[in-house]
């Protein structure tokens, strides 16, 4: 197993000039929410134990601590400090000052806040044992309060004190309830002395926290004995983790998500498309003719512009399923899965992972050292990468939108598919790793179950801002990149127009009213194909170049659409294109989609961002993207590129390949040898490749 890493957030001010002050406590106890709210920082929470498995530092500025500079440090949450699992190793290397993120310790911290859940208080003492026992200045900080009470519960914080014999606060850190009590605690603490001895056996420590219990419980004896009346999270729990009942809301609240996002971000996906091809407008107006104008206009205002114009529907969905999340709910997610997720050989431990995959595949992946049993966490780590990503959202989303035009609903469900395809596809490939090559049993889960309560809008709404900043840093420096290396690609070098463009250009000279037999010598003897396609745009000639009418209004429209497929066609990336669109064929993918296809191999968002430079020119301007892509033609200049089979090949193939170059990287590392990130690679995109051909083969 790899070191216990340690990420740092901000750097670290040096140890003799800091307070070091570490926040521990179980999972679902708010401890994350108290942290934010005492460093101002906006770390992701969640419900899951095991999402966070390394400490979190950030420097807090003298003022609130007793007049010096503090580091505060958010470790993971745990049950036991005794258990072997890498969270709870993490926070012992943390307590005992052994951790070092940089070759240099940290530092064993000089206080210890233990976050505790005012509402299950004897099974997080047991945690507080653990701690006493390490000999450090601590404090209890009783959180989620509300709750307790609102159960008929309530804690008399000066017994408890006395009973500790450490700094008791209660505290409700979603409300910031308590958090300038708790600074003044912080000022005071001390090595906590209990009234009764700790005992070193599992069983023995139990018997301790329940009289700590009962010692500073004031509710009223029914409470206190633990015989608590039914509560309404016991009501909800009864239909919704209901084996078949449960799955099909989970179906229908996953469905209703999906479907918000086709018809809310409607709106200010139009309204960020129209700025930036007004933007692209603009630019052409104003700037000469030439390489620089055909960079900013086409390469980066185009490119990056056609990624950016998703970005309403990747916040709504981040927004979205934060709330969802807030209230606990996805916790019963977890518990609904773990039950399909046996059969196929994965522990239940792996829905963290996998859930943390359909953000991004590089936590997930690193999530699997919370798996204790070695194969169980190598198929997790092979097959995490199915999981829809963000970044495969604005292909999901363009494609899904080409397919069902006007039709949400459907738009919606076939959104939906591509996340049950990769689920489908990540348990079956663990299924056959599991009886072949990793060939075990799985093991059973116990997973804890929070109360249900209301979302924080606030604390959804900064995830989201967070997951855009992400966002629009990547499409600032990563995509920015691709798309003026894609352009150059693309433009150079340059080469003559062909003879029919220019015969066209020459037409268009011609007035509409020239008298039959007006010559045109460019194209004198030109061929019968020629004539036959001229005739469909209603020029005729004679064989001789001879115009006997003219009945079109935008030949020089179609002179500059000939050209650019021309260029298009000849430049590097047209000629990269062209040299493998072979292996491609039987996808139904063309020269430009092959270029499409091999450049999200260095990020799978920039497809979007690509198609828009490569079919650059075809249209007019002005044109939507989506309107842009939907007309796009291929080099024949009639077929057009995004067929219904073609769309639902692409769709197939996005789901399944593997198409992040990191993503191999961090598997190699996590996976502790280079082979099994090379299986990987080989098997989603050989998977990929035969379902997309069998899915072209059927529809064309």
């Amino acid at each position: 197993m790899n070191p216990a890493p340690v990420h740092v957030h901000t750097p670290r001010s040096p140890a003799q000039h800091a307070r070091r002050i570490a926040l521990l406590g179980n999972p679902n106890t708010g401890k994350t929410t108290l942290f934010n709210r005492l460093s101002g920082l906006r770390a992701k929470t969640s419900n899951f134990p095991g999402t966070t498995l390394e400490a979190r530092i950030t420097h807090v500025r003298a003022g609130a601590e007793g007049g010096r500079d503090a580091d505060l440090i958010d470790l993971p949450g745990i049950y036991s400090l005794e258990l072997d699992q890498l969270e709870a190793r993490v926070c012992r290397e943390v307590l005992a000052g052994s951790a070092a993120p940089r070759g240099e310790p940290v530092g064993a911290p000089e206080v210890i806040i233990i976050v505790a859940d005012a509402a299950n208080l004897a099974r997080n003492l047991m945690l507080v044992g653990e701690a006493c026992r390490r000999r450090l200045p601590m404090v209890i900080a009783l959180n989620m309060i509300d709750i307790a009470r609102a159960r008929g519960m309530d804690i008399d914080a000066a017994k408890l004190a006395e009973a500790l014999g450490c700094g008791v606060v209660i505290t409700n850190a979603r409300a910031g309830f308590g958090t300038d009590d708790l600074r003044l605690a912080i000022r005071e603490a001390k090595i906590p002395t209990p009234v009764l001895p700790i005992p070193n056996t599992p069983t023995g420590l139990r018997e301790w926290a329940d009289d700590m219990f009962l010692r500073a419980a004031t509710a009223d004896a029914a409470a206190a004995s633990g015989d608590i009346p039914e509560t309404r999270s016991d009501r909800f729990d009864r239909v919704l983790l209901n084996p078949a009942l449960g799955l099909l809301i989970f179906a229908a609240i996953m469905t209703g998500l999906f479907y918000s996002l086709f018809v809310l971000a409607a709106y200010p996906m139009e309204w960020i498309d129209a700025i930036f091809s007004w933007t692209g407008r603009i630019i052409e107006a104003h700037l000469p003719e030439g390489a620089l104008r055909d960079l900013l206009a086409n390469g980066i205002i185009g490119g990056v512009g056609a990624t950016l114009v998703f970005l309403p529907q990747i916040c709504l969905l981040f927004f979205l399923i934060s709330l969802l999340e807030d209230t606990g709910y996805l916790a019963r997610g977890a518990f609904l899965m773990n039950r399909l997720l046996r059969p196929f050989g994965l522990p239940g431990h792996a829905f963290v992972p996998l859930l943390s995959s359909h953000a991004c595949a590089l936590p997930g992946i690193m999530a699997c050292r919370a798996i204790p049993d070695p194969k169980e966490r190598l198929a997790t780590i092979l097959v995490a990468p199915f999981m829809t990503c963000s970044a495969r959202l604005p292909v999901y989303v363009l494609l899904t939108t080409l397919l069902f035009p006007g039709r949400p609903a459907l738009a919606a469900t076939a959104f939906i598919g591509c996340y049950v395809l990769g689920i489908l596809a990540g348990v079956f490939s663990a299924l056959i790793a599991r009886r072949t090559i990793l060939r075990g049993k799985a093991r059973p889960m116990a997973l804890e179950l929070p109360c249900y309560k209301w979302p924080s809008l606030r604390a959804a709404s900064l995830v989201t801002f967070d997951r855009a900043k992400v966002f629009l840093r990547s499409a600032g420096t990563n995509i920015l990149m691709i798309c003026i290396v894609l352009w150059w690609l693309g433009s150079y070098p340059k080469v003559a127009p062909t003879a029919e463009a220019t015969a066209l250009r020459a037409l268009s000279t011609i007035p509409e009213d020239a008298p039959v037999g007006t010559r045109l010598v460019l194209v004198k003897d030109m061929p019968p194909e020629t004539v036959a396609r001229w005739k469909e745009r209603g020029v005729l000639t004679n064989r001789y170049g001879e115009v006997i009418s003219v009945n079109i209004h935008h030949l020089a429209t179609e002179a500059d659409s000939l050209e650019s497929r021309h260029q298009a066609q000849h430049s590097y990336l047209g000629r990269i294109g062209s040299f493998l669109q072979p292996v491609f064929a039987p996808l139904g993918y063309d020269r430009q989609l092959t270029v499409g296809v091999l450049a999200s191999f260095a990020a799978r968002e920039v497809f979007v961002s690509t198609m828009s430079i490569v079919v650059a020119g075809q249209e007019d301007d002005g044109d939507s993207l989506l309107t842009t892509l939907k007309d796009a033609k291929r080099d024949d200049g009639r077929t057009p590129i995004f067929t219904r089979a073609t769309s639902w090949s692409l769709l197939v193939y996005y789901v399944l390949a593997m198409q992040c170059l990191p993503t191999l990287a961090v598997t190699a590392r996590e996976s502790g040898a280079r082979k099994w990130a090379v299986l990987q690679l080989v098997w989603m995109c050989g998977l990929a490749y035969l379902a997309a051909m069998i899915v072209f083969q059927c529809l064309a």
